[in-house]
């Protein structure tokens, strides 16, 4: 390089730090330091710099002034040396770890293609494996090894059972020459114990969480101090891999990682629902479902019936502003926001009867207590009053709850999800509408306007749970204004500015019930036609059940995912469900 080329200029204004300058008058660099990485100074180069744009004040403010290129000072040599030999440094350091990483790389390659050639057969000679479920636990089945042997499979004499089991790995750690696989199949866990050869293959050695499999083992006790599910292990000698889960950037760790937002874990609902709490949730949804079921069967006098109601309706409950229209072969349908009127077609013939059916609200609400489709337990009773509709409605939550706790393996994953749930003593609170206006307005809480309460005010969902938490017990909130009601909700005789209504509300949730006495008159009931602007037509049939035998009658509705919020302590009524739906949502 001539000398001329030895010369590299930095212009402080318009030079650029890019690949695309190299130094010269007519592409400088813009800092010292760059040049400095592009053309190191041991290389026998200069440096020269300038400011063409910027006018310095220690100059004639000539032309000729600002453009002159000047070596760079001894100062701002130093200062660029000092970041210079940083960069090295760093630089060293990269250069180092890349290195490290390429061999760790190599070694682990070299690994994987050594592990490759490791083979694993059953042993033939062992006893014959039989299959459980990881649940499994009756001893007259299971047989499990105590105390220490020298090998990690013993079925001499006093050996644990050889069994077989399947279910996909939930969780899993590595120790020296021993992986730990603690696998779920839905009903269990089971620890399972890997050791020798079993380490050694390709298999183990590119394990993911997810990847189903079957192993083959001796069950034993758990070693004194150690911990495992159900305190006992299987000491494998055999395993095959039936399904590999994918890992890396798709392991499903990092697909529903725990701090992953909201909308991402409803994408991949159906990997959220493999994780311990939310099957959790789902398990104890079920053991709800049965305990309701038996409560009506069995644990009621009378007993309740089951009955089927549609879904595809064309009549409205609870006003048409949250109704979702459909065409029914070119007629106006909706589908149910509840099946209480078909309920009460059904008590002349059936008595009593109950339904476990979805309901759907178009309400384009956000809360985290609203779906735009739930599960709907709704019961109709036949010559009641309003104080036997309460008494029911406490026995029937009480009664569920009773049976569901009653189930260990129910109780342990309550308790696990919310430890300071508490049962609810009887009688519940009794709180009339007027009475609660007035507690609001004593604790200074406001309605949605920032005013004071008014009798007539649809108290909000906010001052609602206020309320309740700060009473914290349950409270059937009762006699609500004929304003902000239902049609079809009978006034109370002794106050017809109210009817004979209630809330059940918990705290946490707010409201998770809604009943009332039913109208039975029939006059009346074409009345609250006229006044709610309802065409009667379509409701001809439900007319009908006040001019063929009408009779004292009332029910109630009460949302199983508000229900299981409360109980199981979840903040939101959408991991209460299996797939939730609400405004914005339906997928997957």
């Amino acid at each position: 390089m001539g000398e001329a080329n030895k010369k590299i200029h930095v212009d402080d204004d318009v030079g650029k730090d890019e690949p695309s300058a190299d130094g010269s008058e007519a592409s400088p660099y813009k800092t010292l330091l760059f040049a400095h990485i592009r053309h190191p100074p041991s290389d026998g180069f200069s440096f020269f710099t300038r400011k063409s744009k910027t006018v310095n004040a220690k100059e004639d403010g000539s032309e000729e002034a600002q453009t002159e290129w000047k070596p760079a000072t001894a100062s701002a040599l130093k200062k660029v040396t000092k970041l210079y030999d940083q960069h090295k440094r760093k630089l060293a350091k990269s250069d180092e770890v890349a290195i490290r990483e390429k061999g760790e790389q190599e070694k682990r390659q070299q690994a994987l293609q050594d592990a490759m050639r490791v083979k694993i057969t059953e042993d033939a000679s062992l006893p014959r494996a039989f299959k459980i479920r990881l649940d499994e636990k009756d001893p007259k089945l299971i047989k499990l090894r105590s105390g220490d042997s020298k090998n990690q499979v013993d079925y001499s004499e006093g050996g644990g059972s050889r069994v077989r089991v399947t279910g996909r790995v939930h969780r899993m750690r590595e120790q020296k020459d021993v992986i730990f696989v603690t696998l779920q199949d839905g009903y269990g866990l089971l620890q399972c114990v890997l050791t020798g050869n079993l380490t050694k293959t390709y298999d183990a050695k590119t394990l993911t969480l997810e990847t189903s499999m079957e192993i083959w083992g001796e069950m034993w006790e758990v070693p004194p101090k150690q911990h495992a599910p159900d305190n006992r292990e299987l000491h494998a000698d055999y395993y095959e891999i039936i399904g590999k889960a994918a890992g890396d950037k798709e392991a499903i760790s990092t697909r529903v990682a725990k701090d992953a937002d909201p909308q991402t874990l409803y994408d991949n609902r159906h990997l959220v629902l493999r994780g311990e709490n939310s099957s959790a949730v789902m398990k104890v949804r079920a053991a709800l479902l049965r305990a309701f079921r038996q409560t009506y069967e069995s644990e009621t006098t009378p007993s309740c019936l089951e009955v089927t109601p549609p879904c595809m309706v064309q009549t409205q409950v609870e006003g048409g502003a949250t109704l979702f229209e459909f065409s029914y072969y070119g007629e106006k349908a909706y589908l149910t926001q509840s099946s209480q009127l078909y309920l009460e077609t059904c008590l002349p013939s059936l008595g009593n009867v109950f339904c476990v059916a979805p309901s759907f609200r178009a309400e384009k609400s956000l809360t985290r207590r609203h779906l735009s489709e739930y599960t709907h337990i709704e019961a109709e009773l036949d010559f009641i009053t309003f104080d036997e509709l309460l008494v029911h409605l406490e026995f029937v939550m009480c009664k569920v709850i009773d049976i569901a706790l009653a189930d260990r393996k129910v109780k342990e994953m309550v308790y696990d999800l919310n430890p300071d749930f508490k049962v609810p003593e009887r009688p519940f609170m009794r709180m009339k509408y007027e009475n609660a206006i007035a507690w609001l307005n004593e604790h200074d809480i406001p309605n949605e306007n920032g005013q004071p309460h008014e009798f007539g005010d649809d108290i909000a969902e906010a001052a609602e749970r206020k309320m309740t938490d700060i009473i914290n017990r349950p409270v059937f909130l009762t006699h609500f204004p004929v304003a902000i009601k239902a049609f079809y909700m009978k006034k109370d005789p002794q106050d017809p500015r109210v009817t004979e209504s209630v809330d059940c509300l918990m705290p946490g949730v707010g409201e998770i019930v809604g009943g009332s006495m039913r109208m039975e008159d029939y006059d009346e009931l074409l009345a609250a036609y006229e006044r709610e602007g309802i065409d009667p037509k379509p409701y001809y049939w439900y007319t009908d059940q006040r001019k063929y035998g009408t009779s004292p009658h009332g029910g109630y509705g009460l949302g199983l995912e508000r229900f299981l919020a409360w109980m199981c302590g979840r903040y939101t009524v959408r991991e209460c469900c299996l797939y939730p739906r609400f405004t914005g949502r339906c997928t997957p």
